[in-house]
């Protein structure tokens, strides 16, 4: 899952796609066009983008199993983000896999794919810090809803075989970009 901006800002497209997970080929994807919920808040991002993405999760044929969200789940000031959001309001096991950190401090990862080390935020742990490639830039998976961060970790290391992003994101983000290209 994905979304999207277009360059003034008021129009954004939410993306979706279903890869089967042993060939991470797309089976199924939506896409919704249209206006943010409201303007841009700290912190309420995932209000912004709910609706939209709600809306492209209605249009597909196909139920995934897991959301994968570009964004946080409990690794968030509120303890609450994007993932965690769609994965109460769909049922649906979620997880969240940022490409920065909107909280908390961890030791360095080792530079091997599949490395990881635990990130805390007061104390407590609220995600992983997670090398996707030798050498590349780790993301940021927490946990969204149904998920221990054990299976999201594996998770996103199945979906991510190739690139420093799962390739559920990957395919979303071309989609959101498209859509948007063909509105403007």
């Amino acid at each position: 899952m994905d979304v999207a901006y277009g360059t003034s800002g008021d129009l954004l497209a939410a993306a979706v796609t279903v890869l089967d997970v042993r060939t991470l080929a797309v089976v199924d994807s939506a896409v919704s066009v249209g206006r943010p919920a409201f303007g841009y808040v700290p912190g309420l991002f995932a209000f912004r983008e709910l609706p939209a993405l709600l809306a492209a999760l209605d249009r597909l044929t196909t139920r995934p199993d897991l959301l994968v969200c570009d964004g946080h789940g409990l690794a968030h000031p509120r303890r609450f983000g994007l993932a965690c959001h769609l994965g109460v309001v769909t049922g649906l096991p979620s997880i969240g896999v940022g490409k920065t950190p909107l909280v908390g401090e961890w030791d360095p990862v080792q530079w091997r794919r599949g490395s990881w080390s635990p990130l805390w935020d007061g104390g407590d742990v609220v995600g992983r810090v997670v090398r996707t490639r030798d050498g590349v830039k780790p993301v940021f998976v927490s946990v969204g809803h149904r998920m221990s961060l054990d299976n999201a970790t594996a998770q996103v290391l199945a979906l991510a075989p190739r690139y420093r992003l799962p390739e559920t994101t990957r395919t979303a983000d071309r989609l959101c970009r498209e859509a948007l290209a063909g509105a403007g």
